[in-house]
C-alpha cells in the first residue's frame, strides 16, 4: 500500500518517528503516544495539511514523501459504523483512546482511518513501535508547494 505525507523540511529527519504526534497529539492519538499520520494519496495529504495551516499563511518549506507498506504486512481498517455519530466534527476523546489502544495493542503496523477533511477517503496511521514498521519504506522527500490561488485574499 502506498501512502504520502507532507511536512516542513526542517522535520524531514523525524518524518518516520511519530514525534510530532507524540508532542501534540491528534485526532487519533493522545499526547505522549507516537504515531505517524499519512494519507492514501498526495491530494488527500495536501488537503489534510491545508486544513491545519494558519489561514492565509503560505508555507514555503514543505516537502512531500511517498512511502510503501509491503504486501503481506497486516493493515487494519476502522469500521466507520462503529465510530461516534459526529466523529469528524470534534477531536473526541473516544477517537484518541481508540488510537492509543491500537498503538499499545501492537496487532498491526498500519490502521486505515476515515478522513475528516474528505469524506470517503482514508488516512493511514503507522505504528513506529511495531515490529513490521522497519519494512515500511519512506522515499526521498521532494519539494511541495500549494497553488498560490489557495492563499488569495
Amino acid at each position: 500500500m502506498r501512502f504520502w505525507r507532507i511536512y516542513r523540511q526542517r522535520y524531514a529527519s523525524a518524518a518516520a518517528t511519530g514525534e510530532g504526534a507524540r508532542l501534540y497529539g491528534g485526532r487519533w492519538n493522545s499526547r505522549g503516544v507516537r504515531v505517524v499520520y499519512a494519507s492514501t494519496s498526495l491530494a488527500l495529504a495536501a488537503v489534510e495539511t491545508f486544513v491545519n495551516l494558519e489561514p492565509k499563511l503560505r508555507p514555503r518549506d514543505l516537502v512531500s514523501i511517498r512511502g510503501t507498506i509491503p504486501d503481506g504486512v497486516q493493515i487494519e481498517t476502522v469500521n466507520v459504523e462503529a465510530l461516534p455519530h459526529n466523529w469528524y466534527t470534534t477531536r473526541d476523546e473516544t477517537l484518541r483512546r481508540f488510537g492509543d489502544e491500537w498503538i499499545k495493542g501492537g496487532q498491526s503496523v498500519a490502521l486505515r482511518v476515515p478522513s475528516a477533511a474528505i469524506k470517503g477517503d482514508w488516512n493511514i496511521l503507522l505504528n513506529p513501535a511495531h515490529r513490521d514498521f522497519r519494512q515500511t519504506v519512506f522515499e526521498t522527500p521532494e519539494p511541495f508547494e500549494f497553488d498560490l490561488r489557495m492563499f488569495a485574499t
